[in-house]
């Protein structure tokens, strides 16, 4: 049997459903769950406040699809971290990808990181759950290139932490670095500059040395 085409009524229905979530993403990353409202979203994606209770029903729901959202594409990101690549390699893809991210989707990495601040009251199991696995599903990986001799005998987990706050800085304080830019977003030259530097600085901290 044939599955039925995706006609313009779906599409439509998959176009609202990302505009709502695309809008509830930056105003969860300016006013935080307790302060945001659908009505607020609503407005935000230009829909009457019926349209994000018909997708999400509830703002918890909403809020927690943005959430899982913003981490699945970070998840993404690290899918070149395999035993069978080349770790400096797989580093470096991840730390370009993440740096891409949080010029293009920093309102994500707001929310996240406001989640975590307030200690995580809607996505703790989130946390303890895909968050953990994932986690230590990378640390086997270094562990592997670490007991093969590929890279330096490192903590894989603070590896992590450090490519995470360094990446994620570039989203949650561009205000600081804008500033800090005489009041100008990073340009092009700028960004690639910074993904240069960026792995230079924490690759060159696994790589192993010659004597």
């Amino acid at each position: 049997m044939n599955k039925p085409e995706r006609g313009p009524q779906a599409r439509n229905r998959e176009e609202t459903r990302e505009r709502i979530l695309a809008a509830a993403e930056r105003v969860f990353a300016e006013y935080g769950f307790e302060g945001a409202s659908l009505s607020r979203i609503a407005a935000e994606a230009n829909l009457p406040k019926s349209n994000i209770v018909y997708y999400f029903e509830t703002k918890k729901k909403l809020y927690r699809l943005v959430v899982e959202n913003i981490f699945n594409v970070w998840r993404e990101a690290a899918d070149a971290i395999q035993p069978d690549n080349d770790p400096e390699q797989a580093l470096g893809d991840y730390i370009d990808t993440k740096l891409e991210l949080a010029r293009q989707r920093p309102y994500g990495s707001k929310v996240w990181a406001n989640e975590i601040i307030q200690r995580a009251p809607i996505v703790q199991d989130y946390l303890e759950g895909e968050l953990r696995s994932w986690t230590d599903d990378r640390i086997r990986v270094m562990n592997h290139w670490i007991a093969e001799g590929r890279i330096r005998p490192i903590n894989p987990r603070n590896l992590l932490y450090a490519i995470w706050a360094t990446t994620q800085h570039y989203a949650d304080f561009k205000h600081q670095i804008q500033t800090l830019n005489e009041d100008k977003e990073l340009s092009e030259a700028q960004w690639q500059d910074t993904k240069r530097a960026v792995k230079d600085i924490l690759i060159q901290g696994v790589a192993l040395r010659s004597e």
